[in-house]
Protein backbone atom coordinates (compact mmCIF):
# COMPACT_ATOMS: atom_id res chain seq x y z
CA UNK A 1 0.00 0.00 0.00
CA UNK A 2 1.60 3.48 -0.79
CA UNK A 3 1.24 6.45 0.94
CA UNK A 4 -1.90 7.41 3.35
CA UNK A 5 -4.78 6.80 1.43
CA UNK A 6 -7.52 5.75 3.38
CA UNK A 7 -9.51 2.60 2.71
CA UNK A 8 -11.56 2.77 -0.65
CA UNK A 9 -10.39 6.52 -0.74
CA UNK A 10 -11.27 7.04 -5.10
CA UNK A 11 -12.24 3.80 -5.82
CA UNK A 12 -15.78 3.34 -6.27
CA UNK A 13 -17.77 -0.39 -6.07
CA UNK A 14 -19.21 -1.66 -9.38
CA UNK A 15 -23.03 -1.25 -8.68
CA UNK A 16 -22.83 1.82 -6.19
CA UNK A 17 -25.01 4.67 -5.77
CA UNK A 18 -24.01 8.08 -6.53
CA UNK A 19 -25.47 10.66 -5.15
CA UNK A 20 -26.77 13.09 -7.45
CA UNK A 21 -27.04 15.88 -5.24
CA UNK A 22 -22.80 15.58 -4.80
CA UNK A 23 -22.48 14.40 -8.23
CA UNK A 24 -24.65 18.12 -9.44
CA UNK A 25 -22.78 20.08 -6.70
CA UNK A 26 -19.11 18.61 -7.47
CA UNK A 27 -19.53 19.12 -11.25
CA UNK A 28 -21.57 22.66 -11.45
CA UNK A 29 -20.32 24.76 -8.72
CA UNK A 30 -17.10 25.68 -10.76
CA UNK A 31 -19.67 27.36 -13.14
CA UNK A 32 -21.34 29.64 -10.08
CA UNK A 33 -19.49 32.80 -10.86
CA UNK A 34 -19.79 32.42 -14.41
CA UNK A 35 -23.42 32.22 -14.21
CA UNK A 36 -23.78 34.96 -11.82
CA UNK A 37 -22.01 37.33 -13.87
CA UNK A 38 -24.09 35.87 -16.71
CA UNK A 39 -27.86 36.67 -14.68
CA UNK A 40 -26.17 40.03 -13.35
CA UNK A 41 -25.99 41.52 -17.09
CA UNK A 42 -29.12 40.20 -17.93
CA UNK A 43 -31.58 41.60 -14.89
CA UNK A 44 -31.59 44.59 -13.60
CA UNK A 45 -30.77 44.58 -10.29
CA UNK A 46 -28.58 41.98 -7.54
CA UNK A 47 -31.42 40.55 -5.91
CA UNK A 48 -32.82 39.57 -9.20
CA UNK A 49 -29.49 38.05 -10.41
CA UNK A 50 -29.40 36.36 -7.23
CA UNK A 51 -32.85 34.56 -8.27
CA UNK A 52 -31.90 33.86 -11.38
CA UNK A 53 -28.93 31.87 -10.55
CA UNK A 54 -30.79 30.16 -8.11
CA UNK A 55 -33.02 29.05 -10.34
CA UNK A 56 -31.04 28.33 -13.07
CA UNK A 57 -29.38 25.47 -10.57
CA UNK A 58 -32.98 24.81 -9.94
CA UNK A 59 -33.43 23.83 -13.39
CA UNK A 60 -30.32 22.01 -14.21
CA UNK A 61 -30.22 20.15 -10.93
CA UNK A 62 -33.61 19.01 -12.28
CA UNK A 63 -32.71 18.17 -15.78
CA UNK A 64 -29.48 16.40 -14.22
CA UNK A 65 -31.84 14.15 -12.46
CA UNK A 66 -33.42 12.79 -14.86
CA UNK A 67 -30.55 11.53 -16.60
CA UNK A 68 -29.36 15.22 -18.78
CA UNK A 69 -25.88 15.18 -18.08
CA UNK A 70 -23.60 18.08 -20.40
CA UNK A 71 -20.03 17.21 -21.35
CA UNK A 72 -19.66 20.42 -21.01
CA UNK A 73 -21.55 22.84 -17.89
CA UNK A 74 -20.66 26.03 -18.28
CA UNK A 75 -22.33 26.54 -21.72
CA UNK A 76 -25.35 24.19 -20.66
CA UNK A 77 -25.27 26.15 -17.48
CA UNK A 78 -25.25 29.39 -19.62
CA UNK A 79 -27.66 28.63 -21.77
CA UNK A 80 -30.38 27.48 -18.89
CA UNK A 81 -29.78 31.14 -17.13
CA UNK A 82 -30.02 32.80 -20.70
CA UNK A 83 -33.25 31.15 -21.22
CA UNK A 84 -35.15 31.87 -17.93
CA UNK A 85 -33.93 35.75 -17.65
CA UNK A 86 -35.74 35.71 -20.77
CA UNK A 87 -38.72 34.46 -19.84
CA UNK A 88 -38.28 36.79 -16.99
CA UNK A 89 -38.30 39.07 -18.93
CA UNK A 90 -41.31 38.17 -21.78
CA UNK A 91 -43.22 38.13 -18.28
CA UNK A 92 -42.21 41.06 -16.55
CA UNK A 93 -42.99 42.84 -19.80
CA UNK A 94 -47.05 42.06 -19.35
CA UNK A 95 -46.94 43.71 -15.90
CA UNK A 96 -47.30 47.08 -15.11
CA UNK A 97 -43.61 48.11 -13.27
CA UNK A 98 -43.56 49.26 -9.49
CA UNK A 99 -41.18 51.73 -8.02
CA UNK A 100 -39.93 51.21 -4.95
CA UNK A 101 -40.63 53.85 -2.30
CA UNK A 102 -36.95 55.14 -1.78
CA UNK A 103 -37.26 55.88 -5.68
CA UNK A 104 -40.25 57.39 -5.71
CA UNK A 105 -39.48 59.91 -2.48
CA UNK A 106 -36.00 60.78 -3.78
CA UNK A 107 -33.88 59.25 -0.54
CA UNK A 108 -30.30 59.13 -1.23
CA UNK A 109 -27.67 57.34 0.79
CA UNK A 110 -25.56 60.39 2.51
CA UNK A 111 -22.16 58.22 2.27
CA UNK A 112 -20.15 60.12 -0.24
CA UNK A 113 -22.76 61.52 -2.26
CA UNK A 114 -20.80 62.92 -5.03
CA UNK A 115 -18.35 59.34 -5.37
CA UNK A 116 -21.66 57.44 -5.36
CA UNK A 117 -23.42 59.79 -7.79
CA UNK A 118 -20.31 59.08 -10.58
CA UNK A 119 -20.24 55.68 -9.89
CA UNK A 120 -24.21 54.95 -10.49
CA UNK A 121 -23.96 57.10 -12.97
CA UNK A 122 -21.38 54.85 -15.00
CA UNK A 123 -22.88 51.98 -14.07
CA UNK A 124 -26.10 53.36 -14.83
CA UNK A 125 -25.40 54.15 -18.17
CA UNK A 126 -23.46 51.18 -18.99
CA UNK A 127 -26.96 48.98 -18.10
CA UNK A 128 -28.52 51.44 -20.00
CA UNK A 129 -26.32 51.15 -23.17
CA UNK A 130 -26.65 47.31 -22.58
CA UNK A 131 -29.98 47.45 -22.62
CA UNK A 132 -30.42 49.22 -25.29
CA UNK A 133 -28.82 46.97 -27.47
CA UNK A 134 -30.67 44.13 -29.56
CA UNK A 135 -30.84 40.92 -27.53
CA UNK A 136 -28.69 39.23 -29.58
CA UNK A 137 -25.90 41.57 -29.03
CA UNK A 138 -26.19 41.86 -25.61
CA UNK A 139 -26.10 38.20 -24.67
CA UNK A 140 -23.01 37.79 -27.27
CA UNK A 141 -21.51 40.53 -25.02
CA UNK A 142 -22.14 39.07 -21.45
CA UNK A 143 -21.20 35.51 -22.45
CA UNK A 144 -17.66 36.53 -24.38
CA UNK A 145 -16.79 40.10 -22.65
CA UNK A 146 -18.05 39.24 -19.13
CA UNK A 147 -18.37 35.51 -18.34
CA UNK A 148 -15.52 35.21 -20.65
CA UNK A 149 -16.52 31.95 -22.74
CA UNK A 150 -14.84 31.60 -25.93
CA UNK A 151 -16.89 32.26 -28.95
CA UNK A 152 -17.57 28.42 -30.13
CA UNK A 153 -18.73 27.77 -26.11
CA UNK A 154 -21.17 30.95 -26.87
CA UNK A 155 -22.10 29.95 -30.02
CA UNK A 156 -23.29 26.46 -28.35
CA UNK A 157 -24.93 28.23 -25.53
CA UNK A 158 -26.99 30.53 -28.25
CA UNK A 159 -27.87 28.16 -30.26
CA UNK A 160 -25.90 29.91 -33.42
CA UNK A 161 -23.29 29.42 -35.93
CA UNK A 162 -19.88 31.07 -34.63
CA UNK A 163 -20.07 33.43 -37.34
CA UNK A 164 -22.97 34.80 -35.95
CA UNK A 165 -21.91 35.26 -32.49
CA UNK A 166 -18.92 37.02 -34.03
CA UNK A 167 -21.24 39.58 -35.81
CA UNK A 168 -23.06 40.29 -32.99
CA UNK A 169 -20.10 40.73 -30.91
CA UNK A 170 -18.95 42.97 -33.59
CA UNK A 171 -21.98 45.19 -34.03
CA UNK A 172 -22.51 44.82 -30.14
CA UNK A 173 -18.82 46.71 -29.45
CA UNK A 174 -19.40 49.11 -32.18
CA UNK A 175 -22.64 49.89 -30.75
CA UNK A 176 -22.09 50.27 -27.37
CA UNK A 177 -19.35 52.38 -27.71
CA UNK A 178 -21.77 55.01 -29.63
CA UNK A 179 -24.17 55.00 -26.66
CA UNK A 180 -20.98 54.95 -24.05
CA UNK A 181 -19.30 57.88 -25.91
CA UNK A 182 -23.14 59.69 -26.77
CA UNK A 183 -23.44 59.57 -22.71
CA UNK A 184 -20.51 61.05 -21.82
CA UNK A 185 -20.02 63.83 -24.43
CA UNK A 186 -23.95 64.73 -22.80
CA UNK A 187 -22.15 64.72 -19.77
CA UNK A 188 -19.31 66.87 -20.76
CA UNK A 189 -21.93 69.51 -22.43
Amino acid sequence: MRGNRTRGAGVRRVGAKVDPREEFLSSTMGALDLVYNIARRMVPSVEDAQDLVQETYLAAFAAWVKGRKPDRVEPWLATICMNLARSRYRREARRPREVPMELAQGVADPSDPEREALASLDAAALRRAMWALEEGQRVALALVDIAGLSTREAAQAMGTPRGTVLSRLHRGRRSLARLLGDQVKGRQA
